[in-house]
């Protein structure tokens, strides 16, 4: 079962539930992360971020 929101603590219960046929939930996140993985319509992106401490012997006080 897929949702773009989250599962009820009755449908998680009710997936766990010993004897009932095997269903796996994904939720929103596991959705994404899915989606990432396959690079689904999605894009990798690399970000980078100022590591301000290299810099900060170049900033006068």
């Amino acid at each position: 079962m897929i949702t773009t929101g989250i599962f009820s603590e009755d449908a998680k219960r009710e997936a766990a539930r010993e004897g009932a046929p095997p269903i796996e939930l994904v939720d929103e996140n596991e959705l994404v992360r899915m989606l990432e993985k396959e690079e689904i319509g999605v894009h990798p992106k690399t970000v980078y971020e100022i590591d301000h401490s290299f810099f900060k012997p170049y900033f006068n006080d």
